[in-house]
C-alpha cells in the first residue's frame, strides 16, 4: 500500500496537498533567509568598525615597537602608543560584541519566520496524511486476505450519514441481514472510498458467496441484538 489512494481525485488531491506543503515550506525558507539577510546587514558598520580598529590597532603597537628601539627613551616614547592601541582594541571588542548580537538575532528572527508558519501547515497536514496511510494500510490487509465484505459494509453503516446510506437502501441493516448483495457491494465501495481504496474485482460479493442468510436473520441474530 503505497502512501497515496488509488482513486484519480482523491489522488490528485494528496498530490496537491502535498506539492502545496513542499511549495510553502520553500517561500517561507526565503521569507526567512531575506529576514536573516535585511537583519545580519545592519552589522556590516560593526563590522566594518572592527576591522579598522584591527587594524589600527596593530599599527599602533607596532609604531610602539619601534618607538622602544630609540636608545634612552624609548620606553616612555612607546607607552602612550601601547595605551592607545589598548584603547582602540577595547572599542573594536566592543564592535564584535555587536555583531554577535546582531548576528543571533537575525539567526533567531529568520528561524521563526521559517518555523511558524510551516509548523502550523504541517500540523494541519501531517496528521492527516498519516491517518489516511494508517487507516488505508489496515483495509488493504483485509483485501489482500480476501476478506468477507460483511466488515465494510457495517463500517459503513457505523459511520456513514444516514442521507449516505438512504441511497444506498430504504434498510440498509435489513438488506444487508438478507444478504442484498447490491447493497453489501455498494456499503462495502463506501467504506472503502473513504480510505481512497478501491473495491477489487475478486472480493466483490456475489449471490454464491453469501453466507447462509439464516445466520443473519435467523433467531441467532435476534439473540445478539438482545
Amino acid at each position: 500500500m503505497g502512501i497515496y489512494a488509488r482513486r484519480p481525485w482523491r489522488f490528485l488531491g494528496q498530490v496537491a496537498a502535498d506539492l502545496f506543503v513542499i511549495g510553502w515550506a520553500v517561500v517561507w525558507w526565503l521569507a526567512g533567509s531575506f529576514v536573516h539577510a535585511s537583519i545580519d546587514a545592519v552589522a556590516v558598520p560593526a563590522r566594518e568598525t572592527a576591522n579598522i580598529t584591527e587594524r589600527l590597532s596593530n599599527d599602533l603597537r607596532d609604531a610602539g615597537t619601534e618607538a622602544s628601539q630609540i636608545p634612552a627613551i624609548g620606553d616612555q616614547l612607546r607607552r602612550p602608543f601601547d595605551s592607545a592601541a589598548d584603547s582602540v582594541a577595547t572599542l573594536r571588542a566592543s564592535a564584535d560584541q555587536q555583531v554577535a548580537s546582531i548576528e543571533r538575532l537575525a539567526t533567531t528572527v529568520g528561524w521563526l519566520v521559517f518555523l511558524i508558519p510551516v509548523t502550523v501547515v504541517v500540523a494541519i497536514w501531517l496528521p492527516r496524511r498519516l491517518a489516511f496511510f494508517f487507516r488505508a494500510r489496515a483495509a488493504q490487509r483485509f483485501i489482500d486476505s480476501s476478506a468477507d465484505l460483511d466488515l465494510f459494509a457495517l463500517r459503513a453503516m457505523t459511520t456513514q450519514p444516514m442521507h449516505v446510506l438512504a441511497k444506498i437502501s430504504d434498510d440498509p441493516v435489513r438488506a444487508w441481514r438478507t444478504g442484498d448483495v447490491a447493497v453489501i457491494n455498494q456499503l462495502a465501495e463506501i467504506e472503502l472510498r473513504r480510505t481512497g481504496l478501491r473495491l477489487p474485482d475478486h472480493i466483490r460479493a456475489r449471490e454464491r458467496d453469501i453466507p447462509d442468510q439464516g445466520l443473519r436473520g435467523g433467531s441467532g441474530w435476534q439473540k445478539m441484538k438482545s
